[in-house]
């Protein structure tokens, strides 16, 4: 008499393990630790002493209204569209996920996981910029916080749907790389991040604004200063995360 064995289903300690190991993962690529927490520092370091000297809305300065939207959104862009990727790429090149799919723990319990250690390590990195800012620099918190903190997770999400769709076309880590590097330029450079909106042609920066990166950026600045948030904004950021999760559905191959 043959007998019939039910797989049991990955409970809370088997989610904490797999965080755990993945969070160990990101720990030893030391570029990818380091690149997207030190990188955004460094620019608002770079930037913090002439910025806060140029009041632009009541008593904010450049350094609230534009420098600290750009290196949060920074952040999230490094992690999102060029870390997480890279991962999921190694992961499906050296045949963990299909491996993983004839076990109790699927495939996607692994890009589960992987976006939540993607979601701590930019808590780190948004962490040590706004400490760095409000200790070093005396820069004030948003003006309305609440906006700035739905803003920056409808970013996160966007990022993220991005960083989905490079994972779902790169054949190897390598290559997840390289189209991550290409994606995060083209939309930060569209985005304002190498000399703000106003240095690009007006045709420019409006397509720019409607992009995940400058949508992001323009939406919390807003948010920051106490402005209301243009609604154009948030709908880019949210068509964004739904053209992102469902290109990178069609697309993507476990293996």
């Amino acid at each position: 008499m043959s007998t019939v064995i039910e797989a049991r289903r990955p409970g809370v300690r088997s989610w904490l393990t797999l965080v755990g190991c993945e969070a160990k993962m990101v720990a030893r690529d030391t570029a990818g630790l380091v690149v997207p927490v030190f990188l955004p520092l460094l620019i608002l370091v770079m930037s913090a002493r002439s910025a806060g000297d140029q009041v632009v809305a009541g008593e904010l300065t450049a350094l609230e209204a534009y420098v600290l939207p750009l290196v949060l959104t920074m952040v999230l862009a490094t992690i999102g569209i060029i870390n997480m990727p890279s991962f999921l790429a190694y992961y499906r090149r050296t045949g963990i996920l299909r491996r993983l799919a004839v076990t109790p723990a699927s495939p996607a319990m692994v890009l589960v996981v992987q976006v939540i250690v993607s979601v701590l390590q930019a808590l780190v990195g948004v962490a040590g910029a706004l400490a760095v800012a409000f200790l070093a620099f005396d820069a004030r918190p948003p003006a309305d916080l609440g906006a700035a903190v739905a803003v920056y997770a409808l970013a996160m999400a966007a990022m993220y749907a991005v960083g989905m769709i490079v994972a779902a076309v790169a054949p190897t880590p390598n290559s997840a790389v390289a189209i991550g590097l290409l994606a995060f330029f083209a939309l930060g450079a569209l985005g304002g991040m190498f000399g703000g909106p106003g240095s690009l042609p007006d045709a420019v920066a409006a397509v720019g604004e409607r992009l995940p990166f400058g949508a992001a950026v323009a939406a919390l600045s807003a948010a920051w200063v106490g402005s209301p948030v243009d609604p154009v904004h948030l709908i880019s950021l949210g068509v964004a995360t739904v053209v992102g999760v469902v290109t990178a559905a069609l697309l993507f191959r476990w293996e």
